[in-house]
């Protein structure tokens, strides 16, 4: 055990040229961490609160660097969490903000991590972790709230479930983002990328499956390994609550017929993720797609439970869903986000560590998926704060 000695916050740029924090802990022992919080742009109504950095980084020095400076042992992950509870006294981070606390949470986790000399998967998982590794989804074609005048459908993933490996399955997404912007340029779609990095055509939907379906085909053969589509609907973005429908440009679906759409899509494209299909609040919803589809398709919630183990405890009551998307920085700590991984597989729901669409050279998630065996991983599929993430897998599997 080694007492934190020092907690530093600063203002850094994420992917979307926006300020975000980052935070330096150190410890009596020498150890070091530092981690940056990533920012969301389609986000959950029920996610923890994140400030104007400005704000965030004035108040959390206020409010949780004393509690933490000699007074926690970094090695303990709970009691930093808890401090940083305490020191916020919300059940939302609304006070220190948890773009500043899930940074100190990280950071605190690495140092930690660095006195033992340990990659910081083992830390989080123990000795015996680091043998299962997680698929990647990576955003190939993408809409909604990443990209203006692109799709209605947010994110169309490419999915190697068939890789022999974290490297082939990583160059496998690569490809298909490769190929679909020669598909795309072949019929004349000029384009530029989303805030994930994925291509941003001016297309409908339809086209979108199109193209993706066909570029996945051609990459498969390729590889020689299954390669399947997912998608993230992302669907509170397109609910009406006025009107009680969703809306595809002109187009409105009520709730019965956006449910009869997506199972139509997992039928006619097999899919094999499906991502935010109804409204946040939509529980029912969620549980009548699941059991329609549950079987052969993941449908997982992201803004349904925002990373809460008691929103994700309440779908697991009502069969709403079988995967859960995991998004430290929604629920504001790593150990809030390890209870809604370990809630989740208890009951037979698969976990899907994730990524934001504004994001930065942080790595802790890929380090995070290894060390709660998530069978997932959705970290996009190129730019810099992307690959990050997928490189750090691939040295991962190589080191292990």
């Amino acid at each position: 055990m080694t007492l934190v000695t020092d907690v530093s916050l600063r203002r850094v740029l994420d992917s979307r040229g926006n300020p975000t924090v980052e935070a330096d802990v150190r410890t009596e022992s020498g150890g070091f961490g530092r981690a940056k919080a990533p920012s969301g742009a389609s986000t959950g109504e029920y996610e923890a609160i994140e400030r104007p950095v400005g704000e965030a980084i004035a108040s959390a020095r206020e409010r949780a660097v004393p509690r933490l400076v000699g007074e926690v042992y970094a090695g303990n992950q709970r009691d930093v969490d808890s401090a940083l509870h305490a020191a916020d006294g919300t059940s939302d981070f609304s006070k220190i903000g948890a773009n500043s606390a899930v940074a100190i949470s990280m950071a605190t986790a690495k140092a930690a991590a660095d006195v033992l000399g340990a990659p910081l998967f083992q830390h989080l998982g123990g000795t015996f972790r680091g043998d299962t590794f997680p698929v990647p989804l990576g955003n190939v074609i993408g809409g909604g709230e990443h990209a203006a005048d692109a799709t209605d459908i947010q994110e169309f993933l490419s999915i190697p479930v068939g890789a022999p490996s974290v490297e082939e399955a990583v160059f496998a997404n690569a490809a298909v983002h490769g190929t679909v912007a020669d598909l795309l340029d072949d019929r004349g779609f000029a384009c530029g990328k989303g805030d994930e990095g994925a291509w941003a055509p001016s297309i409908a939907d339809s086209a979108a499956f199109e193209i993706a379906a066909e570029a996945i085909a051609a990459v498969e053969n390729d590889v020689g390994f299954e390669i399947r589509l997912g998608l993230d609907v992302a669907a509170s973005e397109l609910y009406d609550a006025d009107s009680g429908a969703y809306h595809y440009g002109e187009k409105t679906r009520d709730t019965d017929e956006q449910i009869e759409y997506m199972a139509k899509l997992v039928e006619e494209y097999d899919l094999v993720y499906v991502e935010d299909p109804l409204d946040e609040d939509d529980f029912e919803g969620f549980a009548t797609l699941t059991e329609r589809v549950g079987s052969r398709t993941l449908v997982c919630g992201d803004d349904l439970f925002v990373t809460n183990v008691d929103r994700l405890a309440q779908g697991i009551e009502m069969g709403a869903g079988n995967s859960i998307l995991i998004k430290p920085n929604q629920i504001g700590t790593l150990s809030d986000t390890v209870d809604a991984v370990e809630l989740a597989q208890k009951n037979g729901y698969d976990p899907v560590i994730s990524h934001r669409s504004g994001e930065t050279e942080d790595t802790t998630i890929a380090h995070l998926a290894v060390a709660t065996a998530a069978p997932y991983i959705k970290t996009g599929a190129v730019g810099g704060e992307r690959t990050a993430k997928l490189n750090e897998l691939i040295r991962i599997e190589q080191n292990a």
